[in-house]
């Protein structure tokens, strides 16, 4: 009894059908059976590869489903390696720049009767007024005029401190009436003049009573390059300045100085009744604002500032031969204070003026405040309040 078709073929005939599991060399190169290649079996790789992936129990993660390499966050952190690496190298190549094409001269060496070292770091920042490398258009447009020989119009002592006292900034007036080494007594820039800078630091050095460790030299076109490459220095004034002789005619307020005027601001000595007292008092302000503007975030990022300043700086200053870049951070930090009020800025105490016959006006330091005042710096202790000269007018 029949209950319906035959499960079978019609024709009667039985037909083998492949069973799962890894080909044989018979069915795939004689019958083309299970995995033959021109027939579009498994493994077939003439017509775009596998067609169907090898069948796998659920034990595992298949090979569609194995999780991909990140590769994006490979390729961001290569791409912040090679830029570290290039910044890097950039400030390794402006360091050694820098390092190697600094001015140097031998301004400090032992003499007898040198003062021994005492506590914290002792610096001795200098002015020059040498015309040296300017041509007549830049005496003319820095109002130098076109004196011969070397001078300097600035002298200041720095004390960095090894323990929690403030750092202290003392200007040392030009006219200081003080034995100058084998030159008897005369005004304290006439050893600049009669020795250069090695017969100026012993002079301050003897006259001082402290040893000083690190010397730096700024000129007239250095000092208004380097404020220019910062693009310029804000100063605020209580009343005009004219000074034909320094080159400005500056308005009452705030404004923002360029080189030339940065120059003839810190150089002038003919606006007010305090000259030479008002002259240190703008030195030491614009100077630690100027350090205070160079080392900036704004202008360490800004390529057009930065550049400039690196390219400058080796023709701006001088340092003595045993002085090296990795000095100058300690120094710029100070300095910078002085805009800040976390360095402590005065003159060196004086008792009056005199004239003295072949050598003119003369400023006459008070000895025991002078004394008191270089005693606290050598000892790194608290400079006192009596002997900080405050400016004229205050």
């Amino acid at each position: 009894m029949s209950y319906g078709p035959p499960s079978g073929p019609r024709d009667g005939r039985t037909r083998a059908y492949p069973v799962p599991g890894p080909p044989n060399t018979y069915d795939r190169q004689d019958r083309g059976g299970y995995g033959r290649r021109d027939q579009g079996g498994y493994g077939q790789r003439d017509q775009g590869g596998y067609r169907q992936p090898p069948p796998h129990d659920g034990g595992g993660v298949g090979l569609a489903e194995q999780p991909r390499a990140p590769r994006r966050r490979r390729r961001w952190g290569r791409i912040v390696l090679i830029v570290l690496l290039v910044l890097f190298l950039l400030v390794a190549a402006a360091f050694i720049y820098l390092e190697t094409a600094i001015n140097r001269v031998s301004a400090l060496g032992d003499y007898p009767g040198r003062p021994a070292a005492g506590a914290g770091t002792n610096w001795l920042i200098v002015g020059s007024d040498s015309r040296a490398g300017l041509n007549v258009e830049d005496q003319e447009r820095l109002s130098t005029g076109d004196a011969a020989g070397q001078r300097t119009d600035t002298m200041i002592l720095l004390h960095i401190p090894d323990n929690s006292q403030k750092p202290t900034m003392v200007s040392l007036l030009r006219d200081s009436y003080v034995d100058i080494p084998g030159k008897g007594k005369n005004k304290l820039n006439a050893a600049y003049a009669f020795g250069g800078p090695k017969l100026l630091a012993q002079t301050v050095e003897t006259a001082t009573g402290l040893r000083l460790d690190h010397y730096i030299e700024i000129g007239f076109g250095g000092f208004a390059n380097i404020v220019d490459a910062v693009g310029g220095v804000d100063v605020c004034l209580d009343k005009p300045m004219n000074d034909p002789l320094a080159g400005i005619n500056l308005p009452a307020g705030c404004q923002t100085l360029d080189g030339a005027n940065s120059l003839g601001y810190v150089r002038s000595r003919h606006t007010s009744a305090g000259s030479d007292l008002d002259r240190v008092v703008h030195q030491r302000q614009f100077v630690g604002a100027l350090m205070k503007k160079a080392t900036s975030f704004g202008t360490v990022i800004n390529p057009f500032r930065l550049v400039p300043l690196i390219a400058d700086i080796p023709d701006a200053i001088t340092l003595d031969s045993g002085d090296h870049l990795w000095n100058l951070p300690a120094l710029g930090s100070a300095m910078s204070g002085a805009s800040s009020g976390s360095t402590i800025t005065t003159t060196v105490p004086f008792s009056g003026n005199k004239s003295v016959p072949k050598i003119g006006s003369v400023i006459l330091w008070n000895d025991t405040k002078a004394k008191t005042l270089f005693d606290a710096l050598r000892t790194d202790g608290a400079v006192p309040d009596s002997v900080i000269v405050a400016p004229s007018g205050s």
